[in-house]
């Protein structure tokens, strides 16, 4: 049986307290702490220069960003988009969810588990797949191989995510996945994801891309034929602008309806 079941909390706060006085655990616990950090980040940092140093994988390991970028970088995009998806997410409680293209699977556990009763978290690259199931496994999480141009998994979901991942496929692919989209989700299922604006140039930011967006428009002209209620919001950070987006027939996550709005 664990120690911490057996003994009083009481109890352990006073042997704490004790060790405490007696020796400098707390200052040891700092060092290693801060040596562990330094030691990841160095790793990470080799791992980021083997994967991205001459070309860009099909999908990125998201713990390059928690244990390397982000801290490099400053850039918090990797959690900006799994905030506001989750967001979306809790407009019902324990919604079914889909995850399209969900890459390793990163935000699948870390932003998305706990607000859903089951997650469906798809992708057709199998590598993808292989370390999701190894680093972001949970009881309600179910990750598959499959294509989201041939078929969805049977639904109807509360919640589809698409993030980082439309601008992969061609017009002609996004309209035909949006058309399944649809039919999938519940009457007042929410379809949330997130892209990025084109370069400045016209070309585009990964040679993956298939249909980068120029602006919010651009994006909206393609969600609206098949969502009566669209929202897109616009961020920028340095050297990118992001695009998130939200489509339903119901309420959308931002709407008056659901928050407390005052305008002066």
């Amino acid at each position: 049986m664990p120690i911490e079941k057996t003994l009083n909390p009481k109890v352990i706060q006073r042997i704490l307290r004790f060790t405490r006085k007696i020796l400098p655990l707390l200052q040891l616990a700092k060092l290693l702490s801060s040596i562990s950090r330094r030691v990841s980040s160095f790793f990470h940092r080799i791992q980021f220069l083997v994967e991205w140093g001459v070309d860009n994988p099909e999908y990125f390991d998201h713990f390059l960003e928690q244990h390397y970028t982000w801290r490099k970088n400053r850039s918090a995009i990797c959690w900006e988009r799994g905030v506001l998806s989750s967001i979306a997410l809790q407009s019902k409680l324990n919604p079914k969810v889909l995850e399209m293209c969900c890459g390793d699977g990163f935000n699948t556990y870390h932003f998305y588990s706990i607000h859903s009763s089951t997650i469906t978290a798809i992708d057709f690259d199998e590598g993808a797949i292989k370390a999701a199931r190894r680093q972001n496994a949970s009881d309600n999480i179910k990750f598959e191989v499959r294509d989201i141009r041939l078929q969805l998994p049977e639904g109807p979901f509360d919640n589809i995510i698409w993030d980082a991942a439309i601008e992969h496929f061609t017009e002609s692919e996004i309209e035909n996945i949006l058309k399944s989209v649809k039919s999938s989700l519940t009457e007042t299922g929410i379809l949330s994801g997130y892209t990025i604006i084109e370069p400045e140039d016209g070309g585009k930011h990964l040679h993956q891309h298939e249909r980068e967006f120029r602006d919010k428009k651009d994006l909206a002209d393609l969600l609206t034929p098949h969502f009566s209620n669209v929202h897109i919001l616009e961020t920028k950070i340095p050297g990118r602008s992001n695009l998130y987006f939200f489509a339903s027939e119901g309420l959308l996550p931002f709407e008056n309806e659901k928050n407390l709005i005052i305008l002066k």
